[in-house]
Formats: structure tokens, sequence, C-alpha cells
């Protein structure tokens, strides 16, 4: 798919950059030709800066770099969207995002990752690490018991405690897809096609 850089005057694309875990929108930038060649080929984004006139690459001078994770097209191409692993905060005021602070509606991509992460690198004195080298079978089991918990706090009327058993039972529930080898994202596709 080509990209429709001459539709403006100025060569320019916009560019808007999300947090692939999250999908929280983290930036817009404008890329030109050599800008996108580059951030395809690099796997690091970056842009066309229209007030250095002249290839920007974001982070570096803070060290503060966007990986590229995916690159998608508008329909009318001339629009690009970057998923992207942030290294750190990404706006220039020292923000999350320069659309304002960490959005906790896609907070569980980033538990997600964050559970994987301490699986995948074996982190020693991790809860969540320890309860995985248990194997499926203890998984599955804590998940019932949260599942439990959560059943009698229904029918009580302490919402905290309630809300608490529904974070316990997320959170396994999230163990137990990694251990399935699946992700939200797989169970979200089924619930989309249901939708339909």
């Amino acid at each position: 798919m080509n990209i429709n850089f001459n539709k403006n005057n100025d060569g320019l694309v916009p560019v808007i950059i999300q947090d692939d875990r999250t999908l929280q929108v983290l930036m817009l930038g404008y890329m030109n030709g050599e800008a996108f060649e580059k951030t395809s080929r690099e796997g690091i984004v970056t842009f066309f800066s229209r007030s250095k006139n002249r290839l920007w690459t974001k982070g570096e001078e803070s060290g503060n770099f966007l990986k590229v994770e995916n690159i998608e097209f508008d329909c009318d191409n001339d629009t690009v969207l970057i998923r992207v692993i942030p290294e750190n905060v990404v706006c220039h005021t020292g923000s999350f995002s320069c659309f304002g602070e960490k959005n906790s509606k896609g907070f569980l991509y980033e538990l997600e990752a964050k559970i994987s992460q301490r699986i995948d690198e074996k982190t020693e004195g991790s809860y969540t690490y320890s309860l995985f080298q248990k194997g499926i079978n203890k998984i599955a089991q804590k998940v019932g018991e949260e599942a439990v918990e959560l059943v009698i706090e229904s029918k009580d009327t302490d919402d905290e405690l309630f809300k608490n058993e529904a974070a316990d039972l997320l959170y396994h529930y999230l163990i137990l897809l990694k251990a399935k080898g699946m992700q939200m994202q797989d169970i979200e596709e089924i619930l989309i096609q249901r939708n339909r």
C-alpha cells in the first residue's frame, strides 16, 4: 500500500502514535517519505520536524525512543497509525502522553505485559512467576478459588471487598491466559465476532 504524500502541499502526512499495549494515543507527528522509510527500516519512529525542518528521531535527545510494533494506514492512505512500545514518557512536558497521563482504560494490557515479562524473565521472588511454575492445574485452581470468592462477595454489601475480589480474579485470569499461550486480544476477537 502506498502513502499519498502529495495530498498536502508540504509533502507531509499526519502520524498518530499509539501505545501497543494499552492502545492509548501518545502523540501526533508528521512524516515525509524519507522519515517513513527510515522508520520502517530501523523500527524506531522518525518524524519530519516542521520546526527544525529536518528528520527528527523521537528520543534522539531524551533517549525516550518509540519502538515500532505495527504500522497501518487509513482508508485514504494519507494518515499513518503506528503502534509502539515507548521507552519512557513521550511528551516533552514529562507526561506519559501528549494528551495527558496514563489512561486507566488500557491498564489491563499493561498489566498483561508485566505478567508476561515476569514469567518470561523468570523473576525470582515474584508471586506471578512462582504460581506459573506450579503449572496449569494450580493456576486454574486459583482462578476457581477467586471466582468463588467473588460470587460470595457479590451477595454481600461490602463494595470494597467485591472490587478487590474482582481484581484478584482478573489478575489470576491473566496468568491463566499466559499459561494457555493466549492473550486478552484473542478473547476480545471472539467477543467482537459475537457482537457482529
